[in-house]
């Protein structure tokens, strides 16, 4: 099949390589040339525009960082809106606004183009092995049609209901998994300045029973190894996504207590200029409060422990 594909960045990339090595012809654009390169060499065609890209495919997928680059891509100049023909399909991967997902959407409704909100979760590396969950929300038999695409890219992608509802999926898994890993950080360093030492606490409350349940894997792989500045997801983005989320919650009229303070920590690392510093970075803020120096454990330590409750049942993604 054809597929126009926009958004070669940190996910992207690797979604792009999957339809493309599955047998698929792709249409690639980006805000960078030199982002395709790969891709034109193995076949695929560079589209200048959006909407020159949009005129030459029925599919479209898009992988982009904020909102508003959805909104330009969508009905910007020279954007998708005006070069979709009647009957395309648009999956937007993007962490995206309920509210500009559902604008759009009525929009290239009365075009007869269908766009599907369908979200990602999995980081750059799921992205590059397929092993992703994507949040799909529009026409379910939009969704029924292109299962067998979607399983190129995703070992889990499901249909979560109307318009709007991957986008909610996607911000409540995001805000759950910031504010777990806040909360994580503060008792972390209460444990360790009470006198345990980091790995044996953090082996410990991973085979308690919310620690079986892999809450607490993702804070081994950058907060408890100190890598911080070689990000996996920059800060930025996910203060982006954190403020989503709180939008959402204001709208649909639900305090959120702790996911407000979660998000206010995000703000001051922001402040402090580490924007661009891995998305746990703000999680440095409770050891400075606690007088705890920064964790430094061994990356084969994690992996050994990760690879030990793997053995016993664990599904690391």
């Amino acid at each position: 099949m054809k597929i126009g594909f926009i958004g070669l960045g940190a996910m992207g990339r690797g979604i792009a390589a999957n339809l493309q090595s599955s047998g698929h012809d792709l249409v690639v654009n980006d805000l960078r040339r030199e982002a395709a390169a790969t891709y034109i060499e193995n076949g695929a065609t560079w589209a200048d525009t959006p909407q020159e890209l949009a005129s030459q495919v029925e599919l479209v997928f898009t992988s982009l960082p904020t909102p508003q680059d959805f909104e330009a891509v969508a009905l910007g100049p020279n954007g998708l809106a005006s070069g979709f023909r009647e009957g395309s399909v648009w999956f937007d991967l993007t962490t995206n606004s309920v509210e500009m997902i559902r604008k759009v959407h009525a929009i290239l409704a009365e075009k007869g183009v269908h766009l599907m909100d369908a979200p990602v979760s999995g980081g750059p590396k799921g992205a590059a092995n397929g092993r992703l969950a994507i949040w799909i929300g529009g026409d379910r038999d939009v969704y029924d049609s292109h299962t067998e695409i979607l399983a190129t890219i995703s070992d889990d992608a499901r249909y979560i209901g109307d318009i709007g509802a991957g986008t909610i999926a996607k911000l409540t898994h995001n805000m759950a998994s910031l504010a777990i890993n806040a909360v994580v950080a503060e008792v972390l360093t209460m444990g360790v300045k009470a006198g345990v030492d980091p790995l044996t606490l953090w082996e410990a409350i991973r085979n308690g029973g919310a620690g079986r349940q892999r809450a607490f894997d993702n804070i081994g792989r950058r907060f408890l190894q100190g890598k911080l500045d070689t990000p996996s997801f920059q800060l930025r983005l996910a203060y982006k996504d954190a403020q989503l989320a709180m939008q959402l919650g204001r709208e649909a009229g639900v305090p959120m207590r702790l996911c407000n303070l979660t998000t206010m920590e995000m703000t001051e690392a922001l402040n402090r200029g580490w924007g661009d510093r891995d998305s746990q970075s703000f999680l440095q803020l409770q050891q400075e409060r606690a007088g705890v120096p920064p964790f430094k454990l061994a990356e084969e330590d994690v992996a050994r422990v990760y690879a030990q409750q793997a053995e016993s049942g664990y599904n690391v993604r």
